[in-house]
């Protein structure tokens, strides 16, 4: 596998010590570019800002994965510079777990959390299993360390089809296991909370944004009250992420979760260290969809002189 480096000036939404995003505070990119596995991807307000301002000159489809997504060891250090604590949010701008990433670079960035450990890092993934096969790889390096007590690690699940991915989270070690429910594109029925600390909900903003059923935010909320899981109601969404307000039955839900101390490392799942290797079967199959749900294939390519956002949405949505 090859990956493409840049050494670059910090910038470029590179990190930022204070941060729009209201579960955090500060934000810090390593790794920037990405490609799209599913359709909460499909409106990525990431791709839209690295498009606009030129920093990916592709949009985030598969097929162009080696020149989107770009590594910085230059960024490496910055969590090291920032004296004051915070809650850092770990790319931001990318997927920490793209499996264009060298398991040593994602190591890399472990040390740095282990080192600057004033900090609480999140860590959010569309890819949990290679997340908990690389991350059995770091710790079985560093068999005297023990799981990071301020690192939190987290998977995305937009609609029911994706709720596994909670499943590859469970085998994950992390201080604190979180699940980000936004976009919300349906219903959850069959979320299991089990070991998990904190559930962030929120509905997608920008042009063509998908609406979220109050009835889904508010049974995720009900969910995560009856197993005292930590619930955090982040918006509406609409045109603007501020369109519709962020309160959910006439008050704000900004609940945060308390570390659960030092989970141990188990071993890994052979199975799981096996599907980790790349993208699950359902994405390597030319031609698979299904009705009401979509799945990014690594041969399309856009149609030339089109609008890359629009390209890149269209084929989100339309398989």
């Amino acid at each position: 596998m090859t990956c493409r480096l840049a050494f670059t000036e910090e910038g470029d939404a590179a990190l930022s010590d204070k941060s729009r995003i209201e579960w955090t505070d500060a934000t810090w990119n390593p790794v920037t570019g990405c490609s799209k596995v599913s359709p909460g991807c499909a409106h990525c307000y990431a791709e839209t800002l690295s498009l606009r301002f030129g920093w990916s000159q592709r949009p985030w489809l598969p097929v162009y994965a080696p020149e989107n997504v770009v590594l910085h060891p230059e960024r490496l250090d910055q969590p090291l510079r920032w004296r004051q604590p915070r809650r850092v949010f770990v790319n931001s701008m990318s997927d920490l777990f793209h499996e264009r990433v060298p398991d040593a670079f994602v190591h890399a960035v472990f040390e740095r959390m282990a080192r600057a450990n004033w900090h609480s890092y999140q860590i959010l993934t569309k890819r949990p299993e290679r997340m908990a096969a690389v991350i059995h790889g770091y710790y079985a390096r560093h068999p005297g360390q023990g799981t990071l007590p301020h690192v939190w690690l987290g998977t995305s699940i937009e609609n029911d089809r994706w709720t596994a991915r909670a499943d590859a989270l469970r085998e994950t070690p992390a201080a604190v296991r979180f699940i980000s429910a936004e976009p919300l594109l349906g219903p959850l029925p069959s979320l299991d909370l089990t070991e998990i600390d904190w559930l962030i909900v929120g509905g997608e903003s920008g042009a063509g944004a998908r609406p979220m059923d109050p009835a889904w935010a508010r049974r995720l909320r009900d969910h995560a009250r009856a197993t005292e899981t930590a619930f955090f109601f982040k918006q509406w969404g609409g045109r603007t992420p501020k369109a519709r307000g962020r309160e959910l039955d006439g008050r704000t839900w900004d609940e945060l979760p308390e570390p659960q101390g030092l989970r141990r490392p188990k071993a890994a799942l052979p199975g799981l260290i096996r599907r980790a290797q790349g993208l699950s079967p359902e994405l390597n199959a030319p031609g698979s969809s299904r009705e009401h749900d979509q799945v990014v294939h690594h041969d399309v390519l856009p149609v030339p002189n089109r609008n890359p956002i629009r390209v890149s949405v269209e084929v989100a949505e339309a398989l």
